[in-house]
């Protein structure tokens, strides 16, 4: 049984989050025998907007061996807790999808039942009061502390938000420093093998050629691997997620800003815009579709919505949402952009990013055909995107607005018969269904359920086990821990300054 591998050289096309978070995992993972290379042209840029993302990130980050107070410091970061989406089901509506969990389970009964039969007989308190996370937003509050479920000070996940050009800095040094060679110069040709198609070098401009085993396509939306050289088909998913456009831009703070621990999604007349809080600036940004907006009408609502002062110039990011019909064809491995684009909703480009890492170093192949390694890989990734693209779409679909084309369109638009399953199931008796390795939790489609007001018709019967009077008193009893915790938690700002304050310009200011 042959045990090594037969693949010495991993060539990576492409930097930023998705070459360099590569190259990292590569080179702490794989057997030191293994030569990795990575090409990349400072004349081509990144999209390299301020990225928000979601708490698997740690899980990745830790994996690295990576210092969390450091790396923080290293990329202005700060913490995450939830997304604030406004304006969605409706106007003036306001809601976080917070990373905490709602309530405790009794008798094995998710808490949401009980919450559900306590609002049917009175009119109960919002169940997101029933989430720290969520209420420790509203308060601009953060402690730094490891989710515990039995602990009501800790039932809660977070994230960062950061400057995701200082990201790939930072894993560059890392990955640098742990062997891996970053080879400077634009590709100009790709050379394949003329009987088997696969990838056999890279030619530069400088002339210079660069051989490898495997080719790990991380070039962004040109996708010069996967699909310029192999032709490897995509999947148009903008029939769900109709939006193609962004402005990008970047805006500072007021003097003694109070920075809050989450990402804002704020809908707009044909798309939402986004607010992602950093140490020392913003990143904003307006995501519409150009068939129900101008790109000049767009950048117009754009700016007009801005809360900061702009000390960048607006960019525009065009895009296709879907992914790849495979990810991994051939001797070529996709991962970021090139594989797929979701848009930045739910702040899962850089898990996807990092899970198809994850699956390429379990399923890495032993140089011959790797049929089976191939399979696996690419169903694993479809199911992660397919899940990912029903959570997103859930966002647009479940609105009451049809003040707007784009917004009529979206709540009237047919939907894949997974997520009209799931919703299905909610409405008619508030059961939350799931998959074992779904990224996004019942409390997280929870979040979004009741922030977009779909109520259930119907709660679990076997909440009658309990009286009204002891359903009452657990419920009571849930949000004065809640806010007993939330007495004792410091501010976001606090936090910051006392864990990782970055070395910018304006100190953190406490609030």
């Amino acid at each position: 049984m042959k045990q090594n591998s037969t693949i010495n050289n991993v060539v990576i096309v492409g930097g930023g989050s998705a070459g360099w978070m590569t190259a990292a995992a590569l080179s702490k993972h794989l057997p030191k025998s293994i030569n990795i290379k990575l090409v990349e042209s400072d004349l081509i840029s990144t999209v390299g907007v301020g990225e928000a993302t979601i708490p698997a990130i740690r899980i990745f980050n830790q994996g690295l061996g990576i210092d969390e107070a450091e790396f923080m410091k290293e990329t202005n970061a700060t913490f995450k807790l939830a997304i604030k989406f406004e304006n969605w089901a409706r106007q003036g509506d306001s809601y976080f999808h917070a990373f905490g969990f709602y309530g405790y389970p009794v008798n094995g009964v998710p808490f949401h039942n009980y919450w559900l039969k306590q609002n049917n007989t009175i009119k109960s308190d919002s169940i997101h009061d029933y989430n720290l996370a969520h209420q420790a937003c509203v308060a601009n509050k953060f402690a730094y502390r490891q989710f515990n479920p039995n602990d009501e000070d800790s039932r809660y996940f977070y994230a960062f938000q950061f400057d995701a050009t200082l990201y790939a800095q930072y894993l560059r040094k890392i990955s640098e420093g742990r062997g891996v060679e970053r080879i400077e110069g634009k590709v100009v040709d790709v050379l394949q093998n003329t009987q088997s198609g696969t990838i056999e070098s890279l030619v530069l401009e400088s002339k210079k050629t660069v051989s490898g085993d495997l080719f790990i396509d991380c070039t962004g939306f040109r996708a010069l691997l996967i699909d310029k050289t192999l032709k490897v088909g995509y999947k148009d998913w903008s029939h769900w997620l109709p939006v193609n456009n962004a402005w990008a831009v970047s805006t500072d703070y007021p003097k003694g800003a109070t920075i809050p621990p989450y990402t804002r999604a704020r809908a707009l007349s044909a798309g939402w815009q986004w607010r992602i809080p950093q140490q020392n600036r913003t990143g904003d940004g307006n995501v519409f579709c150009d068939a129900y907006i101008s790109k000049e009408e767009a950048l117009d609502e754009f700016l007009s919505n801005l809360e900061g002062k702009p000390i960048s110039d607006p960019r525009l990011i065009k895009f296709r949402t879907g992914m790849r019909e495979k990810l991994w064809s051939k001797n070529c491995v996709s991962i970021g952009l090139s594989s797929g684009f979701l848009e930045p909703l739910e702040s899962t480009s850089i898990y996807l990013i990092q899970a198809s890492i994850l699956q390429l170093i379990q399923n890495f192949p032993n140089g011959e055909e790797n049929k089976s390694n191939q399979n696996e890989f690419n169903s694993l990734m479809k199911s992660r995107y397919e899940e990912a693209r029903n959570f997103l779409i859930l966002h647009y679909k479940a609105t009451e607005r049809e003040d707007t084309k784009f917004w009529k369109y979206c709540k009237n638009m047919s939907i894949p018969d997974e997520l009209a399953y799931r919703i299905k199931l909610f409405e008619d008796r508030g059961f939350v269904a799931g998959k074992k390795l779904d990224l996004f939790s019942e409390h997280s489609w929870l979040a979004v359920y009741f922030g977009q007001r779909i109520m259930p018709k119907a709660y679990d019967p076997r909440t009658d086990n309990l009286s009204m009077e002891q359903i009452n008193n657990n419920l009571s009893k849930i949000k004065m821990g809640i806010n007993n915790s939330l007495d004792k938690m410091p501010t976001h700002n606090e936090t910051l300054k006392a864990f990782c304050p970055a070395d910018i310009a304006t100190p953190l200011k406490n609030s």
